[in-house]
């Protein structure tokens, strides 16, 4: 998107989202735990029944942080083309994840941690605010998801 195309409409944002969601692997995932010390690693992912779906070791402190605090901060893109997604998360120790999002994980990833090692778990994040633009010029209207709810 160049700075002289105009900003694109909300419901655009919302579907240029979920595109991404459905088509990019690696997401940023911002945790801290409970002294507040942050953490920021990349992740693979999968968007399966309206909600984010990781896997990471629970030994790892982003495991621990996803698991202890109950939310996170994703991202996907660059400084210029940003969505952000703040949710609650909900873990799930490998005998208990829903064989669907375990499945749509594995064919999106080519990996499945349920045949990895046991300290694995999955950690489904449901959205709870969503913002995206690109550019100053999409700044106004930036918030598509408040409180669980799209706005678009």
């Amino acid at each position: 998107m160049k700075i002289t195309e105009p900003p694109r409409t909300p419901e655009q944002r919302k579907a240029d989202l979920l595109g991404r969601l459905e088509r990019e692997t690696d997401i940023w995932v911002a945790t801290a735990d409970a002294e507040g010390v942050p953490c920021l690693v990349p992740l693979w992912f999968v968007w399966h029944d309206e909600a984010v779906w990781l896997c990471t070791r629970l030994t790892n402190p982003t495991g621990r942080n996803l698991r202890d605090g109950g939310r996170t901060r994703l991202a996907l893109g660059d400084t210029r083309d940003v969505a952000l997604v703040d949710g609650e998360v909900r873990t799930y120790p490998m005998r208990e994840v829903p064989s669907s999002a375990a499945e749509a994980f594995l064919a999106k990833t080519g990996w499945d941690p349920r045949e990895d090692h046991a300290s694995y778990a999955f950690f489904q994040v449901r959205p709870r605010a969503v913002q995206v633009w690109c550019e100053v010029r999409e700044l106004p209207r930036r918030h598509l998801m408040r409180e669980g709810v799209w706005a678009v």
